[in-house]
């Protein structure tokens, strides 16, 4: 089975219609021991087939389009929170105590690109707010890795001790993240289909998602990539965020094309969320397991609220194991999983050549939100659709073969996948949207906007 049938088959799609998928392979795109290549293009194309399937069936078409995917374009989206600029400036990707520090027994990474993540990081490590790297090094330098993960956990930062492959595979947690499949896919209720109405089968460009209303509460980054590819396929996304959560100025510029952008209070808001509820199509969420759950927010209650509502859900970890409380980000799951370990030389740990655990479990639960609207127009019933990192980590290490190389035109630079627009913040270059089927858009509609300064309200 190729990767891109195993994502697929993974996401309930009819197998014979990878068929319908072509690749345009590039050695040198996205460089890496393990075979990121593969599963980046594996992920573009199951979710451009997802697409391109919804499309076919809302205009009332025998054949699904055809399915591109040209690796060039795959390691561009791959990259595209390095790529953008606003007015020439190059985005700030980790800030100054998000690294790798060295252990009295070895190495543990932090994550500290928002402030109240700082925050916890240096109360954890008994240090003052505005303690320099310099002053964590020496901290850290004393003190065991497992030992700092547990107290920075405790006290509400992250950080994670470098594993390899086995003692990773030996944890409670990795047995938990082996036993689901990539894709957890249930059915919610027995609500009547809800079929969307027909699209203009001449209608240029191809729009799947067209009128599909979608509630964003996701952050950083697997969420917001999701979000952004329903965007650019038509769906009117509504991101909503806490006001005293702000998003990074760099990170909105990239993920917010296609959306616009809301804050609400959840706990004193609860009636303006209710209203947006009851006209949704789609509900995605990005925050640790159970985080929202104190809201209604679980994808039970929203089925109870609005019947036949698609809930996707994407964590680090998982929602299950004593790891599903956790907060987590994709590049401490690299340093959890062994992954960090495979790709490091000469005793130091490294990383993939890009987020990829975050881009391509995005553009899986874009796929599995498609797959689930397909569905649910033919049988209804609103449907869950659950991801995690860890779970798309263990399909890379052990379920992808090594990738041996091919033939082709090499990946040199990412220019013929760039473009630039105005926008409301500035002049903006960015990464062309990957996914990729005849008819389909070529770019999104919408470039990103200021962050929460638009209401809560459908357009």
């Amino acid at each position: 089975m190729t990767d891109i049938a195993y994502a697929w088959t993974a996401l309930g799609g009819d197998p014979a219609l990878v068929s319908r998928v072509t690749t345009v392979e590039r050695p040198g795109a996205l460089p890496a021991r393990l075979p990121v290549r593969k599963l980046a293009r594996a992920c573009v194309g199951a979710c451009a087939l997802a697409a391109a399937e919804l499309g076919a069936h809302r205009t009332g078409r025998a054949e699904v389009p055809g399915v591109r995917v040209d690796d060039g374009a795959v390691a561009a989206a791959f990259h595209s929170e390095r790529l953008v600029r606003v007015d020439g400036r190059a985005p700030v990707s980790f800030a100054p105590l998000s690294r790798f520090w060295r252990t009295a027994d070895g190495w543990v990474r932090t994550h500290a690109n928002y402030p109240h993540h700082r925050a916890r990081l240096l109360d954890a490590l008994s240090l003052a707010r505005d303690a320099s790297p310099e002053d964590v090094a020496a901290r850290l330098a004393d003190r065991r890795a497992l030992e700092t993960e547990a107290a920075v956990y405790g006290a509400g930062g992250l950080a994670v001790a470098l594993r390899d492959p086995g003692r990773w595979r030996a944890t409670e947690q990795a047995a938990e993240v082996a036993a689901r499949p990539l894709v957890e896919r249930v059915r919610l209720d027995s609500a009547p289909a809800r079929v969307l109405p027909p699209l203009d089968p001449a209608a240029a460009p191809l729009l799947p998602a067209a009128g599909v209303r979608v509630l964003d509460l996701t952050r950083v980054l697997a969420g917001p990539v999701a979000t952004r590819t329903l965007g650019l396929l038509g769906a009117d996304v509504l991101r909503l965020d806490a006001p005293w959560l702000p998003e990074l100025p760099d990170q909105h510029a990239d993920t917010g094309f296609g959306k616009r952008s809301a804050t609400l209070d959840l706990a004193v808001d609860r009636d303006a969320f209710e209203e947006l509820l009851t006209a949704a199509d789609v509900v995605v969420t990005g925050y640790r397991p159970g985080a929202l759950d104190r809201f209604g927010l679980s994808p039970e209650a929203l089925a109870e609220r609005r019947p036949g509502l698609v809930v996707a859900q994407v964590s680090a970890w998982g929602a299950y194991g004593p790891w599903a409380g956790r907060r987590g980000f994709d590049s401490l799951v690299q340093v959890a999983t062994g992954i960090a370990t495979t790709e490091g030389s000469a005793g130091q740990p490294g990383a993939l050549p890009a987020q990829a655990l975050d881009h391509g479990t995005g553009y899986l639960l874009a796929a599995a939100v498609l797959r689930a609207l397909t569905e649910r127009s033919y049988d209804g019933g609103g449907r869950s659709v659950r991801l995690a990192l860890a779970r798309t980590a263990l399909w890379l290490t052990d379920g992808i073969e090594p990738d041996r190389g091919t033939d082709g035109t090499p990946y040199d630079t990412p220019d013929p996948w760039l473009a630039e627009t105005d926008s409301p913040l500035g002049r903006l270059r960015y990464a062309l949207p990957a996914v990729n089927f005849t008819g389909g858009p070529a770019s999104w509609s919408r470039p990103p906007v200021p962050w929460g300064t638009q209401r809560a309200a459908w357009a």
